[in-house]
């Protein structure tokens, strides 16, 4: 019987058998170098690329008429629109009879007098301190002064000499860099002068051409019109005015319920939980921890440091300042305080200039004022001729032939039955597994039906 491998039973071509170690790599710990492409794919001469069947990137003008016609305005069939029927609201009806304002928090609870509760914290208590407080810290106890040794320096002497010859190697840069000679580029850049043609300009233009002047008529000259104020009194009653009109009533009652007065005097009876587990209790005076009597450390202290027994005194001068001996002269005459400029522009008494008002030359009207205005009066009503819309109209419009909803894909679709892989089960059915050879390919045998002897 033939044995067939996992990836021959395979129908979609998504399943592999896993490859493992060869033979040869079985003990080395490495993967199996060959794979299913490097096996059925081997390797050709020099094929060249096949040349790309892309149309070239040109544009290609079209030479025929334009149509106006799209295909929405040739598939789209207007329908007819019904408008929604609009809901009106019943009118309001005020229910007759009181309203009860009570709730279960007013039945239920029942009011308690209440008073503030008392403190329970301690009184403190102060003490009185007395005497001197003569102590030492632990730090001055613990730590006491040593007698420390001046440690020798570690630094060692500074032999380098600089030398006196000058540095004369050279670097790799001038030993292989030889300069060679630069030639300038020639320039082809154009030159920035202007070049004037020899053909006077064509100052000719499509308007020049195709304007064509008309004699315009002479306007007429309208006659100014006299002011004739009316003889009527101006009515200042607006619509507002005139529809609301101030009414008499009276102010909206409050229909909150009145709050209960709890009488703060009053004395609580009864316990709490707060008083039932914490009671005072009584606080112990703390404890005073002896101290023990200073004994001062025997000998006398070394106030010396490195620094003054290290420094050696130098003998040094005063830097003397290097700025110029002033030749000031102090001569006891008085200052005398005048100048050119006080002598030529003496101080001069001045007063505040009144206000200088205008005089009113135009008087104020004393008649009433007639509200016309020049628009008003030169104002010429003319009929107005509304122009016709060109818009059309927004009406769907209803045909009695049914809507063809046929389209190619509904028509050639062939429906099929999905087949399932039998490699993507653990076990193919019909086939029965064999065994796995070293590169890791699994083999099935396949299953024949036995036939009964009559």
């Amino acid at each position: 019987m033939r044995s067939w491998c996992l990836c021959q039973i395979c129908t979609c071509g998504r399943h592999r058998c896993p490859h493992g170690t060869t033979r040869i790599y079985e003990n080395s710990g490495m993967s199996c170098p060959t794979t299913e492409y490097l096996e059925k794919y081997p390797t050709y001469g020099n094929v060249p690329p096949p040349q790309s069947l892309k149309p070239k990137e040109e544009f290609r003008a079209c030479h025929s008429k334009m149509e106006g016609i799209t295909t929405f305005k040739s598939d789209y069939r207007p329908y007819e629109i019904v408008k929604q029927p609009r809901h009106v609201p019943e009118e309001y009806k005020a229910k007759q009879g009181k309203i009860d304002l009570g709730t279960t928090y007013k039945r239920d609870f029942n009011s308690y007098k209440v008073q503030p509760v008392a403190i329970v914290r301690p009184l403190e208590r102060q003490q009185v301190k007395k005497g001197k407080l003569d102590t030492v810290p632990t730090y001055k106890d613990d730590y006491r002064a040593w007698d420390i040794q001046k440690s020798e320096l570690c630094k060692p002497e500074q032999v380098y000499n600089p030398p006196t010859v000058k540095f004369g190697n050279s670097t790799t840069f001038q030993d292989d860099y030889v300069p060679q000679e630069v030639k300038l580029r020639q320039s082809f850049k154009p030159s920035p002068a202007v070049t004037r043609p020899a053909a006077p300009f064509n100052d000719a233009t499509s308007h020049r051409l195709d304007y064509v002047p008309y004699q315009l008529e002479l306007k007429s000259a309208r006659p100014k019109e006299v002011y004739k104020p009316s003889d009527q009194p101006f009515e200042d009653l607006t619509t507002h005015r005139y529809d609301f009109q101030g009414l008499v009533g009276e102010t909206a009652k409050i229909c909150r319920p009145a709050p209960p007065r709890v009488a703060p005097n009053a004395q609580f009876e009864g316990s709490t939980e707060f008083r039932e587990s914490f009671q005072p209790w009584e606080i112990p005076p703390p404890e005073i921890k002896k101290v023990q009597e200073y004994v001062p450390p025997a000998g006398t202290m070394q106030f010396d440091s490195t620094s003054h027994l290290d420094y050696v005194p130098h003998p040094a001068k005063r830097v003397v300042p290097i700025r110029p001996v002033s030749h000031r002269r102090n001569n006891g005459f008085p200052f005398q305080g005048k100048s050119t400029m006080k002598e030529d522009f003496p101080a001069w008494e001045s007063c505040r200039p009144g206000l200088i008002r205008q005089q009113q030359q135009i008087p104020n009207p004393s008649g009433k004022f007639d509200g016309l205005s020049t628009f008003r009066s030169h104002y010429v009503p003319h009929e107005l001729i509304p122009t016709e819309s060109c818009k059309p109209s927004n009406v769907a419009f209803k045909t009695s032939i049914p809507f063809d909803d046929v389209t190619m894909y509904s028509t050639e679709y062939a429906p099929k039955q999905r087949e399932l892989c039998p490699a993507s089960y653990p076990s193919p059915p019909g086939y029965i597994f064999e065994n796995t050879n070293s590169r890791g390919h699994r083999f099935f045998r396949k299953i024949t039906p036995t036939v009964k002897a009559f």
